[in-house]
């Protein structure tokens, strides 16, 4: 029976992974399923080695093949920031909201072409043979306002030129298509499926 955990507890990576790797797992856990894991500190120099923080705590943990993913938004005009602290920009605590707010306060009076960013999404696996990861990475520029009720995070903010409009002005099927996370787990499943 193949089994995978997905080393997270937020609902919406799992939910998005889950849907992409369902056929090829017979059982799909999360952290949800091991609340005795206490929690993953990632203090790598790296998306990468955070990435692999993760699936590999777990793996250790379950002895259960574990797939974690790190994401990282990085602005040219503040020199790659918020990078390694995208999640936790604006303070351990902060809600998606404060972290975009202190993004569009940071680029105060910077023009729109001056704008760029992109998201870089790591996914790595380990099961103790098999190690490996993959990068989905999307282009884009951080908007003067937020736009857009879906999505989570930063998208409201994050300006697809592609499509013309925000990750949170897309429907989920658009966003799927180009998004970073999109892309990686992608990747992920056709090495997933070479493996399996």
């Amino acid at each position: 029976m193949k089994k995978i955990v997905i080393a997270s507890s937020n609902k919406h990576k799992v939910s998005e992974i889950s849907s992409k790797i369902q056929p090829f797992f017979d059982e799909i856990l999360s952290l949800a399923d091991f609340p005795e894991i206490e929690e993953i500190i990632e203090d790598g120099n790296t998306i990468e080695e955070n990435s692999f923080i993760k699936s590999r705590a777990c793996f250790n943990y379950s002895n259960i093949a574990s797939v974690a993913d790190d994401t990282i938004l990085e602005v040219d005009a503040l020199n790659g920031d918020p990078g390694l602290f995208t999640a936790r920009y604006a303070g351990n605590n902060a809600t998606y909201e404060d972290n975009m707010n202190k993004l569009l306060k940071n680029l105060e009076g910077i023009e729109m072409h001056l704008r760029n960013a992109r998201f870089r999404t790591i996914i790595s696996y380990v099961d103790g043979k098999n190690d490996f990861h993959v990068e989905g990475v999307i282009e884009g520029k951080i908007t003067n306002s937020k736009l857009g009720a879906n999505g989570f995070g930063y998208d409201p903010i994050f300006f697809s030129e592609q499509f013309n409009m925000t990750l949170a002005q897309m429907n989920s099927e658009q966003k799927n298509q180009i998004s970073h996370r999109g892309l990686a787990i992608k990747k992920f499943v056709t090495k997933i499926r070479d493996i399996l």
